[in-house]
Parts: structure tokens; C-alpha cells; sequence
């Protein structure tokens, strides 16, 4: 069984950012990563027009600053090689294609033991004085169960297997999900030329990226935070009208507030709500059943679709192998402390990346996550 000081799960960006924070205090560590590189959501199962809606100020990882430069709000290249760079810079070596079967805490040992089995050194032990999660909330693709879904005869594919329009020309696609993801996809393939429509069941907020930069921005001055979230939507009003026509409602509470004490983002606007004022994209509410091609809408609606694009959003995985987390995890893997106890478990136990706060939110997780091993490292040694 190897030892080690510190075990990572996970080489995206909450793994690669406690790296680095950990090299900082020259704290060893091990980091596992089940794919073949880094960044592999983003690398392997994003949209090609994907990029920061963030600006960029809000999204640097520990350490280490943009150049100077970069966009405002980056592409997805940009940023990949801005992780690339930053793995470089902080000599990140993580072990691939090796996935974590389990981790289990040893009460005699007074240890994580974390087994590993990679492709061609086969099954690995360690023991691990510090265990970090750092798979984050996305780590399997979410696809909901509907009536009839199995009776649809042509492609159904969620957002991670979605590249471009391209590939839609003609075609009537259904979206269903109503986040960034699935707003952005229907505005690709609405542009590419697809008979597209979106399914909206709740109510959202609709942002312009420069109004959410408004509200950081607005929101590092101490101002309150409903006086924030009343000008975000005074000026949304302003910019993009009213929305309830076309089915999109707003909640009754503020985009900040909202992501605040749900995690749920305002949806940002690169254009969709224009096409869906044209009617190049088609709003209905929840799917009552799907009887082949048809898919037949709650309100009575009904539609021939020859896809369905599966926005519905990502799952965590973590509980699948960490075995005895001593109730820091809830049945869906996700933390059962809100922000900003949500980041520390029992012996030694932390996540990073589960705040729903995006890269600003991995940042502070990273940090703070390094400082208490590190604070802890030095308790022992001192007693």
C-alpha cells in the first residue's frame, strides 16, 4: 500500500486548483483523474461555442492571473490552454486513466485507503492521510425519465455529446432544459438552421453577461443584495423587455439572491431571446408523454421531432465510491453543509468544487481546503 500525505479525485479545475495550492505549502499529494487529460468536461463534452460567460477577474484559479491579454470573457480554447499553462506552471502531474473504485476510512490505521485501478498498471492501494474530492457536481450527465422516451426512434443525446448545428441542418430539435446550456444550444442550432424549440418549465432569470459583471462587481461594494438584484432586473426589463409573453417568467426572488441560497444561475442571453421573439425558436412547457416522433406537451401542444438534445444538467457520482464519509455527502453526492461550511468533512475528508459558485467558488474552496492540511499537517507534527 503506497502512502501519501494527500489524495485528489479529479483533474478539473477543483483538482488542479488544490494542487496547486497544496505545491504553494509543499504539501505532497496524489492526483487520480479517470479520463486521459485534464479539464475533461470541458475538453471532451462541451459545445464548440462554449466560453466564460463570467468575466474574467471572477474566474482566475489560485496563483496564478490571466494573461494580460485575454478576453474579457474567454472561449473555450483560451481557457483550456490557460489550465494547460497553469498545470505547467505548478508541475501537476496527475495519474490518468485511473478511476477510484473506493475510499474507505480506516479507524485502526487512522487513514483514508483509496483504491485505484488504472488501465495498464492494473488495481493500486494508497494510504492517505487526507482525502480531497474533487469530482465536482458534474461528473455524470442527467437525463430524465419521461413517459414514452424509449418509443422516440431517432437521436436522443444529452448536452455532453452536443458539438455543433452543423450536424442539424433541417432537422426539428427539441431542447429540453432551460439553463445556460440548453439556451446557448438552441440559439446554435436555431443559427445553423434547425427547426428548434426549447422546453421552459420554471420560472428563470435573463441576463446579459455585462449585467452579471455588474452585479460582482456591485456586489464587492457591500451594497445589499436585493438593492443589487432590483437594478439587474430594472435593467433587464430595459434591455430585454418582457419575456412572460414568450414563457419565460421570472422567479420571485433576485438573480443574486437566487444563486445565493439555491445555486441556480441566471441564464445568460447570447441571443436566444431575440430568436425566440422572432419565433426562430419555439417555447412549450413540460412533455406529457413522447409516442414515437410525437411528443405531446402538458398544455396540449404536439410535435414531430427528429432529435432531442438533453440539457437536463449533470450529476455528482462521489457517493458511488466514498464509502464512509461520516455524512458530509447527501445521497446525491452532494454536500449537506451549505456554503460556507460545505467544504469540510470528518478525518481528514474535504470537497472542493460543490458550492455551485463556479471557478470563483473552486478558487476559495482550493484555498481554504489547503490552508486546514496544512494548519493540521503542523498540529501533529508540533504534538
Amino acid at each position: 500500500m503506497e502512502k501519501v500525505q494527500v489524495f485528489i479525485v479529479g483533474a478539473g479545475p477543483s483538482g488542479l486548483a488544490t494542487a496547486a495550492c497544496l505545491s504553494k505549502l509543499s504539501i505532497p499529494y496524489i492526483i487520480a483523474e479517470r479520463e486521459d487529460c485534464i479539464m475533461s468536461l470541458w475538453q471532451k463534452y462541451t459545445y464548440d461555442r462554449l466560453k466564460l460567460h463570467i468575466a474574467k477577474e471572477f474566474c482566475e484559479l489560485p496563483h496564478m492571473a490571466y494573461p494580460t491579454d485575454s478576453p474579457t470573457y474567454l472561449p473555450k480554447d483560451q481557457f483550456l490552454r490557460y489550465m494547460e499553462d497553469y498545470v505547467k506552471h505548478f508541475n501537476i502531474s496527475p495519474k490518468f486513466n485511473t478511476s477510484v473504485e473506493s475510499c474507505m476510512y480506516d479507524e485502526v490505521r487512522k487513514c483514508w485507503v483509496v483504491t485505484t485501478h488504472n488501465k495498464v498498471d492494473g488495481p493500486t492501494m494508497y494510504a492517505s492521510n487526507f482525502l480531497v474530492v474533487a469530482t465536482g457536481e458534474n461528473s455524470m450527465g442527467y437525463v430524465p425519465e419521461i413517459v414514452g422516451l424509449q418509443s422516440f426512434p431517432s437521436e436522443t443525446i444529452h448536452s455532453s455529446s452536443y458539438k455543433s448545428g452543423n450536424d442539424y441542418v433541417g432537422k426539428s430539435v427539441l431542447v429540453v432544459g432551460c439553463g445556460n446550456s440548453g439556451f446557448e444550444i438552441a440559439h446554435d442550432l436555431a443559427v445553423h438552421g434547425a427547426n428548434t424549440s426549447i422546453i421552459i418549465r420554471s420560472p428563470l432569470h435573463v441576463m446579459t453577461k455585462e449585467l452579471i459583471h455588474l452585479g460582482m462587481v456591485l456586489s464587492t461594494w457591500h451594497l445589499p443584495l436585493k438593492l443589487v438584484d432590483l437594478i439587474l432586473m430594472i435593467v433587464a426589463y430595459i434591455l430585454l423587455g418582457d419575456l412572460s409573453k414568450y414563457g419565460i417568467v421570472r422567479p420571485n426572488i433576485g438573480p443574486l439572491t437566487l444563486k445565493a441560497k439555491t445555486g441556480r444561475s441566471a441564464v445568460i442571453d447570447t441571443g436566444t431571446t431575440k430568436l425566440i421573439k422572432k419565433g426562430d425558436i419555439k417555447v412549450f412547457g413540460p412533455i406529457s408523454c413522447i409516442r414515437g416522433n410525437l411528443i405531446e406537451f402538458a398544455d396540449g401542444n404536439e410535435r414531430y421531432y427528429d432529435a432531442i438534445v438533453f440539457a437536463t444538467g449533470y450529476k455528482s457520482t462521489a457517493n458511488i465510491w466514498l464509502k464512509n464519509d461520516m455524512g458530509m455527502l447527501n445521497s446525491d453526492g452532494i454536500p449537506k453543509k451549505d456554503f460556507p461550511n460545505h467544504w469540510k468533512g470528518a478525518n481528514g475528508l474535504y470537497n472542493v468544487g460543490f458550492a455551485r459558485r463556479g471557478l470563483a467558488g473552486i478558487a476559495h474552496d482550493a484555498n481554504i481546503v489547503a490552508s486546514d492540511i496544512h494548519t493540521n499537517i503542523e498540529m501533529t507534527y508540533f504534538n
